[in-house]
Formats: structure tokens, sequence, C-alpha cells
């Protein structure tokens, strides 16, 4: 899995699970919506603090298993998820789910497109799920922020491979330039409005992601929908966040 290592300093450094999180977890999974959770057993593939498992496990959802594959942030999504007795962590890849027509729905959020095979880890996410089931992934869009995206790019090129701490130091001055921008102008773009109460923190977090890992890709529509090609899956939505990234929902076929 690429960037791991960097993924779980970010993680054991920013653990902590605000309000904010659940704004965002509702944009990136629509058009599903917290009622369709109910009493389903969830997978949720490459965890990170547990933020997006969280939610599922507040909204009623019948069991959630959340993995990760480093132990850092296995450890922190285990705090955050304590207090929910429907929910448990592993420590997985997408590379070696153990799973097989057994949740009602996996999704991943944010991390299909940081590794080096992203069909072998959406296909072990389809295997997961039971026929008729739902696999739902959240990626970064080639669309939209275009001039942003190719700069942020460019520069994570270079700074995948500054020392961690070192980067999260030097990441802060842009941070702040972001986070005052955001706090003091209007904001009609619907990600910023999303991001106008965050904390400095937040923000700061949110640049750091984007520098630390070593693969990024910026997918159009249509080479997120094909991510899900020759599987046994029809896709039910496509869905267009925040203009700037994608979600897509397919539906395992039932076994004839």
């Amino acid at each position: 899995m690429a960037s791991f290592n960097r993924f779980g300093y970010e993680w054991s450094k920013y653990s902590r699970i605000i309000p904010l999180y659940e704004e965002q977890f509702k944009a990136w999974i629509k058009p599903l919506t917290p009622a369709d959770f109910k009493g389903l057993r969830v997978l949720d593939g490459g965890c990170g603090t547990g933020r997006n498992s969280l939610w599922p496990a507040k909204y009623g959802a019948a069991e959630v298993v959340a993995f990760d594959v480093d132990p850092r942030s296995v450890a922190v999504a285990r705090r955050n998820l304590a207090a929910y007795a429907n929910a448990k962590v592993c420590e997985h890849s997408l590379y070696d789910i153990p799973f097989s027509d057994e949740f009602d729905l996996a999704f991943s959020i944010g991390v299909i497109h940081h590794v080096d095979d992203p069909r072998k880890a959406v296909g072990n996410l389809v295997k997961a799920v039971k026929p008729d089931g739902r696999v739902l992934i959240w990626v970064y869009g080639r669309e939209g922020y275009t001039f942003i995206k190719i700069l942020v790019n460019a520069a994570r090129k270079i700074c995948c491979h500054v020392p961690i701490g070192l980067l999260n130091v030097l990441t802060m001055p842009f941070s702040f330039l972001w986070w005052s921008y955001i706090k003091v102008f209007p904001q009609r773009h619907p990600y910023h409005a999303l991001l106008k109460p965050a904390p400095f923190w937040h923000i700061h977090s949110i640049l750091f992601d984007q520098l630390l890992p070593e693969i990024a890709n910026y997918w159009t529509k249509e080479q997120s929908v094909a991510l899900f090609d020759g599987l046994p899956v029809e896709i039910e939505h496509v869905t267009w966040v925040n203009r700037g990234s994608w979600t897509v929902v397919a539906r395992k076929r039932a076994q004839s």
C-alpha cells in the first residue's frame, strides 16, 4: 500500500473527530442518506481515524467493520469507536480483505486514488459485499479547481520525499493563508463554504494530506466509473461532490 506510513503519521497526529466530519460524510455518500445504513452490515476500507465509520455506527448499522493497514491508524480508530458496540476495527489492507459475500455495503472514502492498484482494491470491495449489496467509493476528480490541482499535485511530487515531521511544519504557513482566506472572505464555492467553521488544525490537515502521499490520482467521471469495469456490478449512481470529486455507487449483481 503506497504511503501507508505517511498517512499513519497524519492520522495519529490529527486524530480528533469533529461534528464537521459528519457533514463531509453526508456529502461524500450522496445519494445515500443516514437512514440507508440502518440495520446493515457495513465495511469501511481504509478507515484512518475511524471518522467515516463512526456515523454509520450512530445511524443504526447492525455492524460496522473498519480496517486500515497502518497500526497507528488502527489504534486511533479503535479509540475513536470504542463507545460503539456495533463497531470493530481490524488491521488489513485493501489488497488482502479477508471477507467474501458478507456485507450489505462496503465503502472506501479518500483511499482508492492513493493506491498503486486501484482496480484490485475496488474488486476486493466488490468481493466483500453480498449479491445485491452496494459498493461506494469517493475519489478525487480531475474536473474542478483544475489550476489548483495541477499546482498542488506538482508540489506533492516533491513534498512526498520530504521527512514527514518537517513537511508538517513547512506546510503550516500555507495552511494559515488558506484558513485566513476561508474565514475572512465570503465563500460561494460549496467546499469552501463547508470549511468555513473549521478550526485551523483541520484546514492544515487537509493541505498536509494533499502533499504527503507518493500516489494521488485525479480521475474524470469516466475514469472513476471505469474502476468497476469487468466486475459483477451495475453502476447505480455517480455524484459530482462539491464540484471537485466523484462518488460512485455500484450494486453487486444478484446470483442467478
